[in-house]
């Protein structure tokens, strides 16, 4: 979707290198490049690309991940490919005959943040659509990374492998909350803004008789602040409660006196 692209705002760039070890079909190529250039990764490696470089293809699946397209390199060879790695992960949904270290993308995501903050160069390794990564490659990796999934079905395409990757890696470095309250024009309401509107919402209603026990009243009070307290509400819809408490009163007025 065109509409996720903002040039006005700050690009976060940088990040481990993926290689695409004997990519077939262009668009996967540049699907990758999209996936990658949403998690801010833009070093982009091809060992031997089945249909050539350049590709009109990829740079049409790519969506406006140029940057990524444009600087891609290309190998003869794998070796030559992560030559200046310091370290090499490699994705695998197999776990092979070898001895070699497994970890999930979270954990593999992790540790590429610490290497990649103590200077380290570090890629990441993906196979072919059909076939994936050989044992031939598998050697140049230290770690493999295999994603828990459904066991009967784990199959990936190859975006969604890189997606899966570049968005663990962007997660572990993100400081966006999980949660948050998108206010727009307004703000959240302050405590004393909002005990304003509680107190003079009890006032009204212990005026009206709703309060039919004193005993339950401060239960009652409770639980009404609790359901307006859920809301988180802002400054602007404090506002506006008040307002509503204003316009029952004045109708309850009015109807007393017809």
């Amino acid at each position: 979707m065109t509409s996720g692209q903002n040039p006005t705002r700050e690009s976060i760039l940088g990040g481990p290198a993926v290689i695409l070890v004997q990519p077939q079909l262009g668009e996967n190529i540049g699907a990758c490049a999209r996936a990658m250039l949403n998690c801010g990764l833009t070093d982009l490696r091809l060992v031997k690309p089945r249909d050539g470089w350049p590709n009109p293809k990829a740079s049409a699946a790519a969506s406006g991940a140029d940057i990524v397209i444009d600087n891609a390199r290309i190998f003869e060879t794998t070796a030559e490919a992560v030559a200046d790695l310091e370290a090499v992960y490699a994705t695998t949904v197999r776990t092979r005959d070898m001895i070699q270290r497994f970890v999930t993308p979270r954990v593999a995501a992790g540790e590429m943040r610490e290497r990649y903050a103590a200077g380290q160069k570090v890629g990441v390794m993906f196979g072919p659509e059909r076939t994936g990564l050989v044992n031939d490659d598998l050697t140049f990796a230290q770690t493999l990374v295999t994603v828990p999934l459904n066991p009967a079905f784990s199959s990936l395409n190859l975006a969604q492998a890189v997606l899966l990757i570049g968005y663990e890696w962007f997660q572990a470095g993100d400081r966006t909350p999980d949660r948050f309250l998108h206010t727009g024009q307004t703000r959240p309401a302050t405590m004393a803004e909002r005990v304003n509107f509680f107190e003079r919402l009890e006032a009204v209603l212990d005026r009206t008789g709703f309060f039919t026990s004193e005993e339950k009243r401060p239960s009652m009070v409770r639980t009404l602040r609790n359901a307006f307290e859920r809301m988180e509400m802002t400054e602007q819809e404090v506002r506006t409660f008040h307002g509503v408490v204003a316009a029952l009163v004045q109708g309850s007025r009015r109807k007393g006196e017809s």
